[in-house]
């Protein structure tokens, strides 16, 4: 896929703010582009660049131009993206972050619709949610939400009409080709299947977020015993976080 230098547009974003996008699709190749880019620009430091915030497929650059006038800024991103190299960042090792899961009754509500609407049984639909780690492409939507990549198409469903008020901390959910974690209680629109007992956010952690852009979520399957085990853990700071170093990015997800 070639996604530079053709497909690379820059973007005004107000008065204060550049948009550099990669593409119109989603794609590892496109995000690694993105993770890149992102730091580059924090490892420059570069007075008068206030924040810098990577998505799907762009990156946010947002500047105080009594600092950092538009024009120097739009120069040192041209700079910076004859520097990227899509091939050299899916080289390089990822983290995969286990999440457990307790799938069903009370904790996933919703695990029997999964299930109806995709013509699978209820343990195939768990089997095919656990079968494959997630790109998480970036945070967002509230502090810590993952938005993963990678959703096995056997298990896309519509996302529900009327969003639920409230979804509980830890719910996993399904909603179109996506899946994910809700890290705080939160409205959502997605079909809940099960809940970790695990902390997306905790802003009292040396690293609030227990994942981040570029990390890969491994989701397995708890029964709920071990789920409240887990918590309680968590709960008293005495949780290990089960981790694996991957030799490289999945290019396949």
């Amino acid at each position: 896929m070639k996604v530079f230098p053709e497909a690379v547009k820059l973007q005004l974003a107000g008065e204060y703010g550049l948009v550099v996008e990669f593409g119109t699709v989603i794609s590892p190749a496109i995000n690694a582009l993105v993770l890149q880019l992102t730091s580059l620009l924090l490892d420059l430091n570069q007075g008068g660049i206030r924040e810098v915030v990577p998505t799907y497929r762009s990156v946010s650059i947002y500047f105080d131009p009594l600092i950092l006038s538009r024009q120097d800024l739009t120069e040192l991103v041209e700079t910076l993206l004859a520097r990227l190299n899509p091939v050299t960042m899916l080289s390089l090792p990822a983290r995969i972050v286990n999440v457990p899961v307790c799938y069903g009754g009370v904790l996933g509500p919703d695990l029997d619709f999964v299930a109806r609407y995709t013509g699978l049984s209820v343990r195939e639909v768990i089997t095919a949610h656990t079968g494959q780690p997630y790109l998480v492409y970036m945070l967002g939507f509230t502090p810590g939400f993952p938005y993963l990549g990678g959703l096995p198409a056997q298990l896309e469903v519509p996302r529900q009409e009327t969003p639920r008020n409230k979804v509980p901390a830890g719910s996993v959910g399904i909603g179109g080709n996506q899946t994910g974690f809700y890290p705080i209680e939160s409205t959502g629109e997605w079909w809940l299947i099960g809940r970790t007992p695990l902390k997306a956010f905790a802003p009292q952690r040396s690293k609030p977020f227990l994942v981040a852009a570029g990390d890969y979520v491994q989701f397995t399957s708890i029964g709920i015993d071990d789920y409240f085990a887990i918590r309680r853990a968590v709960a008293a700071g005495v949780y290990q976080l089960e981790t694996i170093i991957a030799d490289k990015r999945c290019e396949q997800i």
